[in-house]
């Protein structure tokens, strides 16, 4: 019985050890077919690294101002009799945009310049008199006194009248109507908005470092949200006080805009040009690998494999990033002009990573891209 026991147990043995040596030779040959296996290139796109003179710039969120401003309102109450404007029309200083209802003020002028007329044809009569010592000096006095204050009332009604025309204080265009025929309005009720556009102001403030480098008639360049609209124009005024709270002053500069693209309120990308600039290596953004541990570009170039044969791969460079202009960023070291620089699909590759490069379709590379572009 212990005979038998002991032969199975050996022919057990045997058999394990049979099955573990196949398994390990299927293993072995796998691990070879793997060490041998080269993955395809990847599919890249290529941009030849090159220097460029990029003008030293300061950039700046600013908005948009009106040189003048207000919001028209009625000086007066009264009952809006006629209306001569229309929402958004441009209108010059001095243009009569709504008539109050003057009937009352009217009437009243009526009898006031009658009393006037009265006063002044007795003042006359008092003046004869008084010059033939008829009348005594006082009573000249009271009917010239009295002729004076006739004068003030019917000039106070003429002036009560003037201020229910209600006139454009300046030349500008106009916003949207906020009345309506026969409606009553109060002293100070808003009418319409008024704003000179042409030329306009953009206000942006900047750190109190840079201060020092910007003086009046310094360009700076604005850009809208959507690039629809861009202009050129001059620092006009700096702030005296920086603010305590943020440690940055107010700069105000004036442009141009006879086309009217820039609104009050809007918001504008500026830029001011602060010198000659520098010279850098510039590369699309899409050519970044942005990571927390430093970012980096893939350089394509003659890469050795494991066996010494030598293949189109590319290598991890770590770079020093600048400033960015539209699609593009500034390189100030890690890249040398002449490189080939991956500028797509970065995201897929690794030091050493074999590629194919397809230039067919590129990534935007503009300094100033269009809205269609992005």
């Amino acid at each position: 019985m212990a005979k038998r026991m002991i032969l199975m147990l050996t022919v057990m043995a045997v058999v394990v050890a049979a099955l573990g040596f196949v398994k390990f030779q299927q293993v072995k040959a796998a691990m070879a077919v793997y060490a041998s296996f080269q993955p395809p290139p990847e599919a890249v796109t290529t941009i030849v690294a090159r220097q460029e003179q990029w003008p030293a710039t300061l950039g700046a969120i600013g908005t948009v101002a009106a040189v003048r401003g207000v919001t028209v309102s009625a000086d007066l109450p009264g009952l809006v009799e006629k209306i001569a404007f229309d929402s958004g029309q441009p209108v010059q200083e001095g243009d009569v945009l709504v008539q109050l209802d003057t009937r009352q003020e009217r009437a009243q002028l009526t009898a006031a310049e009658a009393q006037r007329d009265l006063s002044h044809s007795n003042l006359e009569r008092m003046r004869s008199l008084t010059a033939d010592r008829i009348v005594a000096q006082a009573e000249f006095d009271q009917a010239e006194a009295t002729n004076k204050t006739a004068e003030a009332n019917a000039g106070e009604i003429r002036a009560t009248i003037g201020r229910k025309t209600i006139r454009a204080p300046f030349a500008g265009v106009l916003g949207l109507r906020q009345v309506n025929l026969g409606q009553y309005l109060t002293a100070g009720a808003a009418i319409v908005s008024l704003q000179s556009l042409n030329p306009i102001y953009v206000n942006f403030a900047v750190p109190q470092q840079q201060v020092a480098t910007l003086k009046v008639g310094t360009e700076v360049r604005v850009t809208t949200e959507n690039a629809q609209a861009r202009a050129s124009g001059k620092v006009t005024a700096i702030d005296s006080v920086v603010d305590q709270a943020t440690r940055n002053a107010q700069i105000q500069a004036t442009f141009p805009n006879a086309n009217g693209k820039l609104h009050p309120g809007m918001f504008v990308q500026a830029n001011v040009l602060l010198g000659t600039g520098e010279t850098v290596v510039t590369l699309p953004a899409s050519a970044i690998n942005y990571a927390p541990y430093g970012d980096s570009v893939f350089v394509v170039g003659d890469v050795k494999g494991p066996k010494g044969d030598t293949y189109r791969g590319v290598l991890q460079r770590f770079v020093r990033l600048g400033g960015s202009r539209g699609d593009q960023i500034a390189v100030l070291s890690g890249v040398k002009t002449g490189e080939e620089v991956v500028t797509s699909g970065v995201f897929k590759l690794r030091n050493g990573a074999a590629v194919q490069v397809n230039n067919t379709i590129q990534p935007s590379n503009s300094p100033a891209p269009r809205v269609e572009d992005r």
